[in-house]
């Protein structure tokens, strides 16, 4: 009922007794508080909260025009909702170094399990897209270290993501994820990666856990989490892949409905109200108070 009751601090502990196992960890990308208790229903080992999710929620994209306060509060509505380790996206870290502690700060008052900050400039534009620019490595590194200074509870994690692999190739990428762990990332994500073979010269260049981002229509082909694993990725996530997938769906019933006059040919593929009543958990709901919570299931 209400919230998770797994307090953050036990949820980063977990995230971080998970990275350590030999198991790879499947976070989905939440695309509301919901999904995220759907995720958890499924098996799912975390969930992930997509910058460029939040970014399309508001109806904008995903240019860095986002702020701190709103990504902030989208991903600890989510991380409520749930008792598995959340990662968020956190962009660039939303200005200087300075602005990138209070990142932290904010990120982990808010429930979540770490984030990563990532070394476009800014504003960012999508990591699957071309025409990204990096910043210098001086600028990359003072990120993580202000990051990493900032933190309160040592097990939230700092993840580096890089995404020189699109711009000055794999070797350089290679290179910059160890000086990243070096300023103190406690993982790596390495963006936009072209082959298994990518992330297997990721995997041998650092000696911290690595993440793979399975987003579709991107630069990556989609690698089963069986082929992520054997090459020793840790963590990989599926950013907007339900988004896109309730999108799709919202798409073609509204045409149903606007072609049939009724949306009777597309019940089949709803979520039914007892599904939705009982990831709600709306029994608890009217356990707790039946002389306020009256209603019958």
């Amino acid at each position: 009922m209400l919230y998770s009751q797994i307090a953050p601090t036990a949820k980063r502990a977990a995230l971080r007794r998970a990275l350590a196992s030999a198991e790879i960890q499947r976070f989905p990308g939440a695309f509301n508080p919901l999904s995220a208790r759907l995720i958890q229903a499924k098996g799912m080992e975390g969930v992930y909260v997509s910058g460029a999710v939040i970014a399309a929620d508001l109806g904008l994209p995903d240019i860095g025009l986002t702020t701190l306060t709103e990504v902030a509060t989208r991903a600890g509505q989510i991380a409520r909702m749930t008792d598995l380790p959340v990662l968020a996206d956190a962009d660039t870290g939303f200005g200087e170094p300075m602005n990138v502690a209070r990142t932290v700060q904010t990120m982990e008052d808010a429930g979540l399990c770490g984030i990563h900050i990532e070394d476009q400039v800014n504003p960012k534009r999508c990591g699957h897209l071309d025409g990204k620019q990096v910043v210098d490595l001086a600028t990359a590194l003072g990120r993580i270290k202000a990051s990493v200074e900032a933190r309160r509870d040592p097990g939230f994690l700092i993840m580096a993501r890089t995404d020189v692999r699109g711009v000055s190739g794999l070797d350089a990428a290679a290179d910059r994820a160890k000086a990243l762990v070096d300023a103190g990332a406690d993982a790596v994500f390495p963006e936009a990666m072209a082959s298994l073979a990518e992330f297997a010269a990721i995997r041998a260049a650092v000696d911290v856990p690595i993440l793979a981002n399975m987003t579709e229509f991107g630069k990556s082909d989609l690698f089963t989490v069986r082929q992520l694993a054997d090459v020793g990725v840790n963590l990989v996530i599926f950013p907007v892949s339900l988004l896109r997938l309730a999108m799709g769906i919202a798409s073609r019933a509204l045409d149903e409905l606007a072609d049939a006059g009724t949306l009777a040919a597309c019940v089949p593929a709803m979520q039914t109200r007892a599904d939705l009543y009982d990831l709600l958990d709306y029994e608890s709901y009217a356990q707790f108070d039946g002389a306020v919570f009256n209603f019958r299931l």
